[in-house]
């Protein structure tokens, strides 16, 4: 019997890593007809009016008791607007990360946009949260760890201590069951990654390695997941999104073809430990 050779990818999302063609990376291709016209984007920001290139102060907010006295905000450059913008969409962000060790990673994020020039971003933070997030998963119909782990313990070729290649699919087939780690869930709403990450664009699963000895057996798995840091015309038709300005200014900042900053992918990756033996409980 032909055994599994590692390190081995058993699982690849269809959503493919580096997918720079994807819906929600596309910059600066919207004018502001369209913004207007099709998303309804005509109040975007408090402080400065993309469309105009002006500043905005009471007097020239529609809502202000002392609007249209003093006629026209101050005429701003395009790169003063972006500036303004920006600080903003900082300053919004706070509503979406109240606490954690990833609090300030939406910001770190949003200075990338500003300054990375479409770079991919990477942060051992984003690892850290990866790594807890799989590793916390204890639900036994979704985690891809335990998941993982039954598959192997059923399918180990125990008398001559390997994983026998024919049985391969059988990891992929029990990741599916499962779900992939995602930042959807009801506290990532306030600890940050609801809003820097949230769902996810491709995930690649790797077996590094595989020991099997006396009954028992120690995995390797690489996770590497993969998201984007950008809005797609979907999102912003939606009122979840459009309700809130910090997503109107991202939306105008990276599709508007005034400013057109672009989209990112955002990477994460981490490496995990499962054990088990071949007497024990299906978990």
């Amino acid at each position: 019997m032909v055994a599994l050779q590692f390190p081995c990818s058993i699982f690849q999302t269809q959503n493919r890593m580096d997918d720079y063609g994807a819906k929600d990376m596309h910059y600066g291709d919207l004018s502001e007809s369209q913004l207007k016209t099709h998303f309804d984007l005509l109040d975007i920001s408090t402080r400065a009016n993309p469309y105009t290139l002006t500043k905005i102060t009471p007097f020239t907010q529609p809502q202000s008791m002392f609007y249209g006295s003093r006629g026209e905000g101050e005429k701003i450059t395009r790169q003063q607007c972006a500036t303004i913008l920006f600080d903003e969409f900082r300053h919004l962000s706070q509503a979406f990360s109240v606490y954690s060790p990833y609090s300030h990673l939406i910001k770190q994020m949003i200075t990338y946009m500003q300054h990375g020039n479409g770079s991919p971003f990477s942060s051992m933070h984003l690892d850290s949260a990866l790594k807890e997030h799989i590793l916390r998963d204890n639900s036994t119909g979704n985690s891809t760890r335990l998941l993982l782990k039954e598959a192997i313990r059923v399918n180990v070729d125990w008398e001559n201590k390997n994983y026998p290649t024919k049985d391969r699919d059988e990891l992929r087939k029990a990741i599916l069951k499962g779900r992939l780690p995602k930042f959807d869930r009801l506290k990532d709403n306030f600890n940050g990654m609801g809003i820097t990450v949230h769902d996810t664009w491709a995930t690649h699963i790797t077996i590094k390695s595989l020991h099997i000895d006396n009954g028992s057996f120690r995995a390797v798995l690489h996770y590497k997941v993969q998201d984007h840091f950008g809005l797609d015309v979907a999102d912003i038709s939606k009122f979840k999104f459009n309700q809130f300005r910090f997503f109107r200014i991202w939306f105008v900042l990276q599709r508007y073809n005034q400013f057109g900053f672009k989209p990112f992918m955002t990477n994460m990756e981490t490496t995990i430990e499962i054990t088990g033996n071949r007497n024990e409980n299906k978990n």
